[in-house]
């Protein structure tokens, strides 16, 4: 099977952050943010993102360029004979799949805002009464997977480059307008004192392994999203600097993010920390009070749509990959068959408040909850460590020299020796130590 290839290094920057910006960006990062501690959560994510989401955003763009292959390939080309690292690019290609289980299903939501607010009927929305009511979940989630499928049964270029191009180039433009709108309400100035001056006393290492984990997921780092689109880019340009392109893009939005929500917060008095209803519950609430409130709801959720969607197609680009590897089968077939279990493994989320109750943790958690546990604390981070293992081990892995040629080809920022130790040591060490501390103190009652 040919390999694809992107029309043009703007293509695979704005694909690659569409993965990145999403739901991580606009709904997670600013609940997350909101109890945590404000500001001092932003300082401890912005540093988890230079000391371990470059690093791993580099080596997971070098593993997927230098095999050119899907994650289910792409430890096999680099690999030493009898080496298992290839296993690694199943349990990728699961994670895929179970971050779809409940990313397409809060897509949904937000699809459901923006149409509310189109067409007038924004002045009872309720987070409860939506995530409970079964068929509109199961509408909203049929209308993502199929929209999202169909984009990707073009090719790559015509389909997915194309689309998030022009919904990425939107989307920074509406963040902008809207920021300075919201920073601009009244007492809005106290929402960015919460929102970006630290409280040091705050930082606990509860806020610190919250903060990696967003980062890895704001990233998409860990289960092979990244190393997909390494696989469709030339060589032209140094992968940390494309690196460094991605992670500063997927940070404006998500700063971008809280300057839009907890002003607005501040100024009508509204709970910063509702966590995961906090984008719903509180936006709502602040469009329908305010002048014009239909039309700024209007643009607020078309933007958060465009988000969420850029990574659905992104993160469904990666499994369609996967699968047209293991099986051969044509972009159409393959999309078709992919996006019935996408939508069938979804189902569990948007069922979960009505009908398919589970309660995995706390009494109040659901099927979101269970497949978020399982990517977020686990296999992002778990998978970040592994693609480094791989490459700065000489003996049992590629190798750092491999890793160096491969991230250096082309122009740009290039990767030094003196940063071998931070790949090496630092990165595994921080992992492996936060996941450990994240799970003893994980709150499972």
């Amino acid at each position: 099977m040919e390999r694809e290839q992107l029309g043009s290094r703007l293509g695979f920057i704005l694909l690659s952050a569409g993965c990145a910006i999403g739901c991580g960006n606009v709904w997670k990062f600013p609940w997350m943010t909101g109890r945590n501690g404000g500001g001092a959560f932003v300082l401890v994510y912005v540093i988890c993102l230079v000391v371990l989401g470059l690093p791993a955003m580099t080596v997971e763009f070098s593993i997927g360029r230098a095999s050119q292959a899907s994650p289910v390939k792409m430890y096999q080309k680099l690999e030493k004979p009898g080496q298992k690292w290839h296993w690694h690019g199943i349990l990728a290609m699961i994670g895929n799949f179970c971050l779809m289980a409940f990313y397409t299903v809060v897509t949904g939501w937000i699809l459901y805002y923006f149409i509310s607010f189109l067409t007038g009927r924004s002045e009872n929305l309720g987070f409860t009464e939506m995530i409970t009511n079964p068929g509109l979940n199961v509408g909203y989630l049929a209308v993502v997977v199929v929209l999202a499928f169909l984009i990707l049964s073009f090719n790559i270029q015509s389909g997915l480059e194309r689309v998030t191009k022009y919904m990425m180039v939107a989307l920074l433009c509406l963040m902008v307008v809207l920021a300075v709108r919201s920073c601009m309400m009244e007492n809005g100035a106290e929402g960015l004192k919460f929102y970006l001056l630290p409280d040091f006393s705050k930082i606990n290492f509860k806020v610190i392994v919250a903060a990696m984990n967003q980062a890895f997921f704001t990233l998409s780092i860990g289960i092979g999203s990244m190393a997909i689109f390494g696989s469709y880019i030339g060589k032209e340009r140094s992968l940390m600097g494309e690196s460094v392109n991605v992670i500063v893009l997927d940070t404006f939005v998500a700063i971008m993010s809280g300057m839009i929500i907890f002003p607005a917060c501040t100024s009508l008095g509204l709970d910063v920390s509702d966590g995961p209803a906090l984008l719903f519950n509180t936006m709502a609430a602040v469009f329908n009070s305010m002048e014009g409130g239909r039309i700024w709801g209007t643009i607020f959720f078309l933007f958060m749509t465009f988000a969420a969607f850029s990574t659905v197609i992104a993160v469904c680009e990666n499994i369609l990959a996967c699968v047209r590897e293991l099986t051969g089968w044509s972009r159409k077939k393959g999309a078709v068959v992919t996006g019935t279990i996408v939508f069938l493994s979804a189902l569990t989320t948007a069922l979960g408040y009505s009908v398919l109750h589970f309660h995995p943790f706390a009494e109040d958690s659901a099927w979101l909850e269970f497949w978020d546990f399982i990517v977020s604390t686990n296999l992002l981070p778990l998978g970040a460590l592994i693609m480094t293992l791989f490459c700065v081990s000489d003996r049992f892995g590629w190798g750092w020299d491999n890793f160096v040629k491969e991230a250096n080809a082309g122009k740009g920022l290039k990767v030094r020796n003196w940063m071998k130790p931070v790949f090496k040591y630092a990165v595994p060490v921080i992992v492996i130590g936060l996941y450990i501390i994240g799970l003893v103190n994980f709150d499972w009652s």
